[in-house]
């Protein structure tokens, strides 16, 4: 894949703004990866860093389960249920880590409810593998 930068766009966002899939890549396309334990239950209610690690950590095994990894998604989008920027840069920055260098496009948005009860962090992600 061809992570995309324009020298016309500010290079101060942590992402580049497209990517491109090789051709003849096969796309996986995740939902969204909710901070539920292996229970169906909601991890650390109230704690944002921890709910967006137990995301992290899901949306990895979604991904591989797939034939993909972290390092193969070319789009993620993080909601965090919050209408505080801070609280949106706390999951963000998990998020971040998480990717490592692979820095591929994202869109972060504060939203008012997530589907779970006590759930904060949800990210969903396009991935391509193969040729």
């Amino acid at each position: 894949m061809t992570l995309v930068r324009s020298s016309d766009l500010t290079d101060k966002a942590p992402y580049a703004y497209a990517a491109v899939t090789p051709p003849g890549a096969r796309l996986v396309f995740t939902a969204g990866a909710c901070p539920l334990d292996a229970a169906g239950e909601t991890v650390a209610p109230g704690d944002i860093a921890a709910q967006a690690e137990q995301v992290m950590e899901n949306l990895r095994i979604a991904l591989r389960a797939a034939g993909a990894d972290l390092d193969d998604v070319l789009k993620t989008t993080v909601y965090v249920a919050s209408t505080d920027r801070k609280d949106l840069v706390t999951a963000w920055d998990v998020v971040r880590r998480h990717f490592g260098s692979h820095d591929a496009p994202s869109t972060l948005l504060g939203v008012s409810v997530l589907g779970y009860p006590d759930q904060l962090v949800e990210v969903e992600a396009v991935a391509a593998v193969g040729e």
